[in-house]
């Protein structure tokens, strides 16, 4: 019989889920603020401009590949080691650690894709009050400056970036702490042992000790620790109820970045704000540490689930980046001398010949680590991506059938419940692709298991889905119960694979199974064994169809501080402090590899993680978490994906409906029409909520649900080519339009529109009961077309656009083309070889271009070359097919049934011209009032080469 205990874990952890969600809103109390994070205050404390740093120009050394230079602290003479790198590709890369620390401080692994290759560094001129290095190309250079030291770099007289210039620069060096009795012991045998070297070197050398002490070598190893004051939060602090013993001290480091010329700053998700990022001198700076934040509160800096420490900067003639390489808790403050002017204020400034530039200043402060920050330095938005790309890698190709929709809920009951809806969505004409069970699943919230009488034979389950060419998302948590009888945890206890409390036991923490350890994902070891746990014969009714989502994974502890692990937890010897935000990287990481493994390295992987880093959009997909059926959800679920995209997670979505709470109608149909243009498009809903599969809500509401999602099947093949352009590139998906208009000062700070790749322009509906929206079509000599009406309208205009419930505005870009299928069929994979219908929107100059990419859609082979890569293009009257990639071979069925182009003019007669030289005519019709010529059933294979003549 069970015991008391395992009775009652289930209704401790609800009861303690409960007390977290509150009253459907996020309980601020359970996480700290920067006041209340002692390192995040200390460092907050310090003035601007006294900085104690000084650069040892003396030490300079310079080889072919970088330079050192060692910094010193004349408040307590402890000396850093500054790095420099030039990388390829214009990234300036810079290191700063402790010379002589007392132990290893942690440097990130494992999120490089490689070594970043370096380019030679030249010394221009040197004097005594600094040094300047050649970064090679356009005249650009490094200034290091001495006194105090600071680091900028120039292109011609244009300062792009200073460091140290507001002279924020920290590093506590780690040391013993005075209390204890080894640092007694060390001290005392120290101090002894200068005294006998003092009295045998002063009978050698009467003037000994003056040079002794006239050595900064020496005053670096004595330092003036003792005169340093011990502050609260140093050497122990509690938060709650909780204790952090910091055994390694204070260890904390911070450096400031000035960038002259910028108003605009993106990046540093994952916060539930605006786009453009704010200052944040009158509250808390923007905070990465990967929690488990229910209901989270919408425009403030709070931390999120994820944490990617990159910011990007742009102006009309620039975009850098700065990737702050870090895994610790990490605050960003910024500053900016033009926040809070008026226009009228900036306007004054311009008149009376104000001279202040703009400028932003961030400053970067984490707990510990070192400091290891790359500087990219564009010049253009997509030279940022590349350069971040060279470093982290790009979004993973996913397998197409991910790119359509997913439904979702916590929890679709059993297998009759699982079978019942996917017969709905047939029932009502809706195509999904993946259905989605969250934890009730399993057996007794026990991963990779299934509940025995609720999902009995789950292959059956699985069979059923696929034999329609559907697939099975199943959740696998990173936290496992504490249980002798389960397979997995035995497992891991027995080699020694859970992370660590600071006494050396297992580390437990509470979470949905109850009392729970957590896997240390930071060793190979672990990950290779967990990766191998989703083979088909340790994963117990798994098939090829079924896939995973790696949830909780901050990690979430619900009796932990700030609903996470202790910081004074170890992995081997590492404190969890020094790499908390890496945690979720890892956990999806070992989960893709065990999917790709599976299938013998066939196969690409689909996860899902609420936890990441940088990198982790070499693993999967991300979603904004546990938000809710509210409309300021839905529309902060824009600018939270953006965020995403600019920093490399392009697939990315929102719950659709929201997480928590119960939508309006209004408000379900309006999330559809925006998810179906967002990457990631997945309905999700929780326990507690009423039922909201897409045909509960009447025929009308049903019948609007069906065309967006209809709308989304027909645009597969251009979110497919998008997927695979992002993974070539870097390149976001779902993109701000400053991207494609760095020089419009107009797009830089909207938010509520977006582009998808370059063609498509998006303005969801996101107010209650709208008549119309707004929406800001950009280039000055551009044009274009509603793609529900092909009415054309001019760019660079500010276009009202009336609106009924069936409207969800976009806009193809003339002097495109877009490829889209038109028959929606029951899933994706039902229309691998379904026709394409071409969209071509023609420019004022009467041109388009476009691109059309085929593969399998599911396994590597299009690493083998094993793919179709087109270019469309339309010029002088003639349309043609033209071979990207003569090196690849793929053969589709697909072919060409119509050719719709907007803009044109009515000819004569049209001619379709194929590879082996036969001309034949086609059908056409002509819409004069909306200039629309549509080429019917002209009949040519996709992966051909042809010319169509318009006479």
């Amino acid at each position: 019989m069970a015991t008391f205990t395992e009775r009652m874990a289930p209704v401790l952890v609800l009861w303690l889920a409960v007390c977290l969600a509150g009253t459907w809103a996020v309980d601020r109390g359970n996480f700290k603020t920067c006041d209340q994070s002692a390192f995040c205050k200390r460092q907050r404390a310090l003035k601007p401009g006294e900085s104690p740093y000084r650069a040892l120009l003396e030490t300079m050394e310079l080889t072919n590949t970088r330079l050192t230079l060692q910094l010193i602290n004349d408040n307590n003479k402890v000396r850093l080691l500054l790095e420099l790198y030039r990388l390829q590709g214009n990234i300036t890369r810079v290191k700063i650690n402790e010379l002589k620390p007392l132990k290893p401080r942690y440097e990130v692994p494992d999120v490089l894709i490689r070594e970043p290759p370096t380019e030679p560094l030249s010394l221009l001129s040197q004097d005594e009050n600094g040094v300047v290095l050649s970064l090679g190309a356009e005249s650009q250079r490094v200034i290091i400056s001495a006194r105090p030291f600071r680091l900028d770099i120039m292109e011609g007289r244009d300062v792009l970036m200073s460091l140290n210039s507001r002279g924020l620069l920290t590093f506590e060096h780690l040391r013993m702490r005075k209390d204890t009795f080894s640092y007694k012991v060390t001290s005392t045998v120290a101090s002894v042992w200068d005294n006998v070297k003092r009295v045998f070197s002063s009978q050698a050398d009467p003037d000994a000790e003056k040079k002794e002490e006239a050595d900064p070598a020496n005053q670096a190893e004595t330092t003036k620790e003792e005169e340093e004051k011990v502050e609260d939060g140093m050497w122990e602090e509690t938060f709650k109820s909780h204790s952090d013993s910091k055994p390694n001290g204070p260890s904390a480091i911070s450096l400031d970045f000035s960038l002259p010329g910028v108003e605009h700053v993106y990046g540093i998700p994952e916060h539930a704000d605006t786009l453009r990022l704010k200052t944040t001198e009158n509250g808390d700076p923007y905070r990465l540490y990967n929690l488990d934040v229910f209901q989270y509160e919408l425009y403030n800096p709070m931390a999120l689930y994820g944490a990617v420490p990159v910011m990007l900067a742009h102006n009309t003639q620039r975009t850098t980046g700065i990737f702050w390489f870090n895994a610790a808790e990490t605050w960003v403050d910024i500053s900016s001398n033009t926040a809070g002017k008026t226009v009228f204020g900036k306007m004054l400034d311009y008149v009376q010949g104000s001279s202040e530039t703009p400028q932003t200043d961030v400053r970067w402060i984490s707990e510990s680590g070192i400091i290891d920050v790359f500087l990219m330095l564009g010049p253009t938005p997509k030279d940022v991506f590349s350069q971040y790309a060279s470093l982290t890698g790009t979004q993973s190709f996913p397998p197409l059938a991910s790119l359509g929709y997913h439904q979702c809920r916590w929890n679709y009951n059993d297998q009759e419940d699982v079978r019942s809806v996917d017969a709905g969505f047939d029932e009502h004409d809706i195509p999904y692709d993946f259905i989605w069970l969250d934890i009730e699943h399993t057996d007794g919230k026990r991963y990779f298991t299934w509940d025995p009488h609720k999902f009995a034979t789950p292959k059956d389950m699985l069979q059923g889905l696929q034999d329609k060419k559907r697939k099975l998302v199943a959740i696998v948590d990173p936290h496992i119960k504490v249980d002798s009888n389960y397979k997995i945890h035995n497992e891991i206890r027995s080699r020694g694979f859970y992370v660590k409390n600071k006494d050396g036991g297992d580390y437990e923490g509470w979470c949905w199974p109850g009392s729970a350890s957590y896997p240390d994902f930071f060793r190979a070891d672990m990950r290779a064994w967990w990766a191998s746990m989703f083979a088909y014969d340790q994963y117990e009714g798994s098939m090829e169809n079924m896939y995973t989502w790696n949830d909780m994974n901050e990690p979430s502890v619900f009796n932990g501080p700030e609903v996470t692990m202790h910081k004074d937890a170890v992995h081997g010897a590492w404190e969890h402090r020094d790499v908390h935000n890496l945690y979720g990287l890892y956990v999806q990481m070992a989960t893709s590899e065990g999917l790709i493994q599976r299938s013998g390295g066939v196969e690409r992987p689909f996860v899902l993680t609420r936890a990441f880093f940088a990198g982790s959009q070499r693993y999967g997909a991300v979603w904004t978490g546990d938000n809710a059926a509210e409309w300021d959800h839905l529309k902060i679920s824009i600018p939270m994906c953006l965020s995403m995209g600019l920093v490399g997670l392009s697939f990315c979505g929102a719950d659709i409906g929201g997480f928590f709470k119960s939508p309006s109608t209004e408000l379900l149909v309006r999330w559809y029409q925006a998810g179906a243009y967002q990457p990631f498009f997945r309905a999700h809903a929780h326990l507690d909520t009423p039922r909201r599969e897409p045909w509960l809500f009447g025929p009308e509401n049903t019948a609007l649900i069906r065309e967006v999602v209809r709308q989304r099947y027909t645009l597969l093949p251009y979110w497919y080519q998008q997927f695979y352009h992002a993974h070539r590139t870097g390149e976001p998906i779902m993109r701000p339009l400053w991207v494609e208009y760095p020089q419009d000062p107009a797009t830089f700070a909207v938010d509520d529109e977006y582009l998808i790749g370059r063609d498509l322009l998006v303005h969801p509906v996101t107010e209650e009961g709208a008549r119309g929206v707004t929406a800001y079509l950009p280039g000055k000599d551009e044009v274009w077309f509603d793609v529900h009406t092909f009415q054309k309208h001019n760019g660079a205009q500010n276009l009202y656009i009336p609106v009924t419930m069936s409207s969800i505005p976009v806009f193809q870009r003339g002097g495109s083309i877009i490829p889209r299928k038109l028959r929606v069929r029951r899933s994706s994979t039902c229309m691998e070889h379904d026709p394409y219908t071409l969209f071509v929107a023609l420019n004022p100059q009467r041109t388009a271009e476009g691109e059309i990419y085929i593969d399998d859609g599911h396994t590597f082979n299009y690493e083998k070359k094993e793919f179709i890569h087109r270019r469309l293009s339309f010029a002088n009257n003639l349309l043609s097919s033209v071979n990207l990639a003569p090196d690849a071979q793929f053969t589709t069925r697909s072919w060409i049934e119509r050719v719709v182009i907007l803009g044109a003019s009515k000819p004569s007669k049209v001619t379709l011209k194929t590879t082996d030289g036969q001309v034949s005519q086609v059908e056409f019709d002509f819409d004069a009032s909306m200039s629309v010529l549509t080429l019917r059933k002209p009949g040519m294979n996709a992966g051909a080469d042809w010319t169509v003549m318009l006479q």
